[in-house]
């Protein structure tokens, strides 16, 4: 058996062996080749010393990756194998890529020998994470709130990206595995990924103060034609006012007319705000869920 770094020539085997992987699970792939190169291409991603691959001949049998969040203490690994072989040589070169480190990696709920995988080698659940759907049928409208404006984001906007990220920041301060990000880095990791478009961020603002702001990309657009919303955060201090549903609304009528069937998005199940139940409440359903286990390295 050979390992080597990947390269971005190797997206499409890449995509192949998880796609196979994920139908085993799932019966359909949950991933496209875009995302495998977008993930290749990552600002964090340094494929020469964070991923690996494993070949038997001409065949690849494994792929894994560590992913340091930016200089955060945070990893992301994925290990996926077609071969117990290959199992065993990944994982080890994964867990030894970081020290002093949280690892997270997210399993399938219903992947019992991944859930197996990690849990053999020490990993303990931390959190899930449920991913959340809407279709969407009739006539788009949108929603308005009193003394409430919605401008939407340019990429020649830098002031309302600035106003963008700085929500984000403070919305998430609190959540799980969040890790600070400064306005470069963040424009940097969007601007990367195939999937990015500015024209998707939208930012709420209460009697002209920056207040909420919804990002969506066209991730689920390749293989589902669904909007996603990568991000939906409320400054603390604004929480409680409906902000995050109006922004929602705005979303999902935006999705509407550019012909998407619908919109996406993904909720931590222990979440600290109420974000599950504002989900379901604007007619969202769940349609997958996805556990996180964790190690410290």
């Amino acid at each position: 058996m050979e390992i080597r770094h990947p390269k971005p020539a190797d997206a499409d085997a890449i995509y192949e062996l998880v796609a196979e992987h994920d139908t085993r699970v799932l019966g359909r792939p949950d991933l496209t080749p875009a995302d495998v190169r977008d993930q290749l291409a990552e600002p964090d991603f340094d494929p020469a010393a964070d991923g690996w691959l494993a070949y038997d001949g001409d065949r690849l049998v494994g792929w894994a990756s560590a992913r340091r969040r930016g200089g955060s203490d945070r990893v992301d690994l994925d290990v996926r194998t077609r071969t117990a072989e290959a199992g065993t040589a990944l994982w080890e070169l994964a867990l030894a890529r970081f020290t002093g480190v949280t690892a997270d990696i997210g399993v399938y709920a219903g992947d019992t020998a991944q859930r197996e995988a990690v849990r053999s080698r020490g990993f303990e659940p931390a959190t899930s994470f449920h991913r959340m759907r809407i279709d969407h049928e009739g006539v788009a409208s949108d929603a308005f709130l009193p003394g409430v404006t919605v401008e939407t984001g340019s990429g020649d906007d830098e002031e309302l990206l600035r106003a963008a990220h700085a929500v984000k920041e403070e919305g998430f301060a609190a959540h799980f595995g969040n890790v600070p990000q400064t306005f470069e880095e963040w424009a940097d990791a969007r601007e990367s990924s195939s999937a990015h478009d500015w024209g998707q961020v939208l930012v709420a603002k209460v009697h002209g103060v920056p207040a909420a702001v919804l990002v969506g990309t066209n991730q689920f657009v390749p293989d589902e034609n669904c909007g996603y919303v990568l991000t939906l955060a409320v400054r603390p201090a604004f929480r409680g006012r409906g902000l995050g549903k109006l922004l929602l609304r705005r979303a999902f009528a935006a999705d509407r007319r550019r012909g998407r069937t619908g919109t996406i998005l993904q909720v931590d199940s222990n979440n600290t705000t109420p974000a599950l139940g504002l989900y379901l409440s604007a007619g969202m359903r769940r349609v997958l869920s996805i556990d996180i286990w964790q190690k410290q390295l």
